[in-house]
C-alpha cells in the first residue's frame, strides 16, 4: 500500500513537472510572438518624436526650385516661382568666361562698363535687364582686379529732396575724357525659353574684340526683374499683357 502511494506521488510530480515545463514553453512560444492590441490604436505622438528629416528642394540647372506654390510682389508685378539664382549669377559665369579668353586687358587697363543693347533695334534701345547686366559686370570686374571706370560718375555730390547723388544720364555734367583703354559692351536677343546674351570687350582706339561670352538667361529669371514703379513689366498695363496687332 505504502509503495503504491509513493508511485501515485511520484507520478503526480512528474506530471506537475511535465505540465510546467510545457507551460513555461508556451509562455516562451507567446513571449516570440508580437502582441495584437484589442483595438487600433494610434501613437499620435509618435510623428513628434519622429527625427526631422531637411527636406531638400528640387533645384533645375538654371537656380528655379521645382514645382513650389507661385509668389506675387504687393503691386502684382510679379508672380513667378521662388528663384535661388538671380541675374547676378550668370552674370558672374559670363565674366568668368570673358576672363578665360581675354586677351591685353590687365590690371593697368581701364575699363568702362555700357549698358547691353536690344539686337533687333538701333542698337540704341535696352530695357532693365541690359541696365542691370551692366552694374552687375562693374562688380564681377572689380573682383578679378580689373580697373573699372564709373563714366556716369559726377565730379560733385546733388543734394535734393529725394536723395544724394553722385550718377547722372545728363551727358552735359560729364566729363569729355575719361581714361578707358576698353569697354564692356554687349547685345540682347529675345529667344525661345529665354534672352540671349552676348558680352564682349573692345578696345576703344582699335575697336578690336578682346574678350567675348554668351549665355542664355531664362525668361523666369528675367521676369523676376520689377521696374522701379513696380505697376506694369514690359508690355504689361493693368495686369494685361498688350500686343500690336
Amino acid at each position: 500500500m505504502k509503495l503504491q502511494k509513493i508511485q501515485v506521488s511520484l507520478v503526480s510530480v512528474a506530471m506537475l513537472c511535465l505540465s510546467g515545463c510545457a507551460m513555461n514553453s508556451e509562455q516562451q512560444t507567446t513571449a516570440k510572438k508580437p502582441v495584437k492590441p484589442a483595438m487600433n490604436v494610434v501613437d499620435v505622438t509618435a510623428v513628434d518624436r519622429a527625427p526631422v528629416k531637411a527636406e531638400q528642394d528640387d533645384v533645375d540647372s538654371f537656380g528655379a526650385i521645382g514645382q513650389p506654390p507661385l509668389y506675387s510682389s504687393v503691386q502684382g508685378a510679379y508672380k513667378g516661382r521662388p528663384l535661388t539664382k538671380h541675374i547676378g549669377d550668370y552674370v558672374k559665369n559670363m565674366t568668368q568666361d570673358l576672363i578665360a579668353n581675354m586677351e591685353f586687358v590687365s590690371e593697368k587697363t581701364p575699363v568702362g562698363v555700357t549698358n547691353f543693347a536690344l539686337l533687333d533695334s538701333d542698337l540704341q534701345e535696352t530695357n532693365l535687364l541690359g541696365q542691370q547686366m551692366a552694374e552687375s559686370f562693374v562688380h564681377e570686374l572689380h573682383k578679378f582686379r580689373i580697373p573699372v571706370i564709373d563714366f556716369k560718375a559726377t565730379d560733385y555730390i546733388r543734394i535734393t529732396t529725394d536723395g544724394d547723388f553722385v550718377l547722372t544720364r545728363d551727358y552735359l555734367e560729364l566729363d569729355e575724357a575719361m581714361p578707358i583703354d576698353y569697354v564692356l559692351t554687349g547685345t540682347m536677343t529675345k529667344h525661345q525659353g529665354g534672352v540671349l546674351v552676348n558680352a564682349r570687350i573692345l578696345g576703344m582706339e582699335s575697336r578690336a574684340v578682346v574678350a567675348t561670352a554668351q549665355m542664355l538667361v531664362p525668361f523666369y529669371v528675367v521676369d523676376a526683374l520689377i521696374p522701379s514703379d513696380g505697376n506694369h513689366r514690359e508690355g504689361m498695363r493693368d495686369g494685361v499683357k498688350l500686343s500690336r496687332g
